[in-house]
């Protein structure tokens, strides 16, 4: 049997002859130990109230791989287990696993096959960003937080769950280098290189967007960063 490996943390993957390394910061983990990131990860978000009993999914992959795990279809989101997860190739088809998978898949697959940097997607109901959207509002780089872990983020237009509409509408905006994208009266879709990423912006998504709401509440327009500091800290940490 094969061990295949991943990561947890931030940096870059790198290979050794066959064998991969983990630059500082990394730790190399099996599939089985990829699986149970995701299950922390599904058991974090609805403890957060960021996804309801059967609501949202979370989805990864080793770097590189042409197959994910992804959270099933039907099953109480706060007790998600290793077992539950499916495997799934970028076309759908079951390679592992007994349940159904999440309808959502179709987006997963669309994010993996556009964005190689990317290995964790993480689909969650954030009430405070929805609300915010569906108000007209656009979240603003309010906090060092917003700039630091968002970067960018796009709005896609409505279409219904599970459907090769949103899928190719994912595509096309996840294609664009986006960090997270708020789905028109839907939820959200964060994107990581690793699950940790993936979790901390759909977390910091909802903490700038009820940060902003408060502001607003009190009818205060919060200020934002200023664009030359933005633009300097890109520049500075190289990011694109």
């Amino acid at each position: 049997m094969v061990r295949r490996e991943g990561y947890i943390g931030v940096g870059t993957w790198i290979t050794h002859g066959e064998e991969p390394v983990a630059e500082e910061g990394f730790e190399l983990v099996s599939e089985e130990e990829l699986k149970e990131e995701i299950c922390r990860v599904m058991k974090a978000l609805y403890q957060r109230g960021l996804v309801s009993a059967l609501g949202g999914n979370v989805s990864a992959r080793v770097p590189g791989s042409k197959e994910f795990w992804i959270t099933p279809s039907g099953v109480f989101k706060g007790a998600v287990e290793p077992d539950d997860l499916v495997k799934l190739d970028l076309e759908g088809n079951v390679v592992d696993g007994f349940l159904r998978p999440s309808i959502e898949w179709p987006m997963h697959a669309a994010i993996y096959k556009v964005r190689p940097d990317v290995n964790a997607v993480v689909h969650a109901h954030n009430p405070f960003t929805l609300g915010l959207a569906l108000a007209g509002y656009t979240l603003k780089p309010i906090s060092v937080e917003a700039v630091m872990v968002l970067r960018r983020v796009e709005v896609v237009p409505f279409a219904f769950p599970g459907t090769d509409e949103l899928a190719k509408l994912i595509e096309k905006y996840a294609a664009t280098g986006a960090r997270a994208l708020i789905l028109q009266n839907h939820g959200i879709v964060a994107m990581g290189a690793n699950l940790v990423e993936a979790e901390a912006v759909a977390e910091t998504l909802e903490e700038v967007a009820i940060a902003q709401y408060v502001a607003l509440s009190l009818g205060k327009e919060p200020p934002t960063i200023p664009e030359r500091d933005v633009e300097l800290y890109m520049k500075l940490y190289k990011i694109q």
